[in-house]
């Protein structure tokens, strides 16, 4: 089963950090990826760039209304996501139990839908 981790940040926590502390951080998502792709549990993922460069789509009327980023009034905002493919959401919780914090608000892990969508 796929599952993606969807992680939450505070936007300029990283930058906050002191020169060691990023360089301790990085060492340790460097390991993370290096031990989930390895174990072929970690398919992929990525960062996300600031929520107030993106857009938002929203039917108004039956009419797209495009909105300016961010998204919500919150101190934490989608920052990344990760594709896991596990046999269980309790091991995909488990690994993202093990994400290295980047001040991170959270990590909210789902299933993915297979084309079916039989897991609505």
């Amino acid at each position: 089963m796929k599952y993606v981790a969807l992680i939450y940040n505070n936007p300029g926590a990283f930058e906050a950090l002191s020169p060691a502390e990023r360089d301790e951080l990085m060492r340790e998502a460097d390991a993370f990826l290096a031990q989930f792709t390895e174990s072929g549990e970690l398919l992929g993922g990525g960062a996300l760039a600031d929520a107030s460069t993106g857009k938002t789509v929203r039917i108004r009327n039956g009419v797209p209304a495009i909105t300016d980023g961010p998204f919500a009034e919150a101190k934490e905002h989608l920052g990344g996501y990760l594709i896991l493919e596990c046999e269980t959401i309790d091991r995909a919780v488990a690994i993202a139990e093990r994400i290295p914090k980047f001040g991170t608000g959270g990590v909210e892990v789902r299933p993915l839908m297979d084309s079916s969508g039989t897991e609505m």
